[in-house]
């Protein structure tokens, strides 16, 4: 969908504002509609995740793929690209480093969430860690769980970042 908005005016004009209802909706509101479809909690949590990290990448990429200049575009038309060889050669290598920088606020989104989803939904991962050993008034525990999350977070950011640097373009 982000290259269809990022290649299309229509396809932006139609769902960038869809995207732009959406992307604020708090995890707790999307749960209750997880729940209801998939009357799992575990796959109502990944559902949470899904949704809200979602919009990053979706924006960032309909960006990278608008912002291909035009001498581009005109390169491929003079060498007769086929759309396959376009796509692969011209768009998508030039619109990687920012789908990457969406993946990258992506993760950290989905990081947040994946914590919040587990509170929600109980019974095993750090959230629910966080959330028991705040029950059980054990906040060594809870300012533990913290600093693992944040390192974690910390991680997931290092290896993006890393990824960003090795797609990025060098004038």
């Amino acid at each position: 969908m982000g290259i269809l908005m990022g290649a299309s005016t229509i396809c932006k004009q139609i769902f960038y504002p869809i995207v732009q209802l959406l992307k604020p909706v708090s995890p707790l509101a999307w749960f209750p509609i997880g729940l209801v479809v998939f009357k799992d909690t575990g796959l109502a949590t990944i559902f949470i995740v899904f949704i809200t990290s979602l919009w990053s990448t979706l924006i960032n990429t309909s960006f990278g793929i608008a912002s291909l200049p035009q001498d581009h575009k005109n390169v491929a038309k003079a060498f007769g690209f086929s759309k396959m060889r376009y796509l692969t050669k011209i768009l998508i290598p030039f619109s990687l480093p920012h789908i990457i920088t969406g993946l990258r606020l992506s993760i950290s989104v989905a990081w947040l969430v994946i914590v919040a989803g587990e509170m929600l939904s109980g019974g095993a991962g750090i959230g629910f860690f966080v959330w028991d050993s705040w029950n059980a008034l054990s906040l060594e525990k809870v300012i533990s769980a913290i600093i693992i999350i944040g390192v974690v977070g910390l991680l997931f950011d290092k290896l993006f970042t890393y990824i960003e640097s090795k797609v990025a373009y060098k004038a």
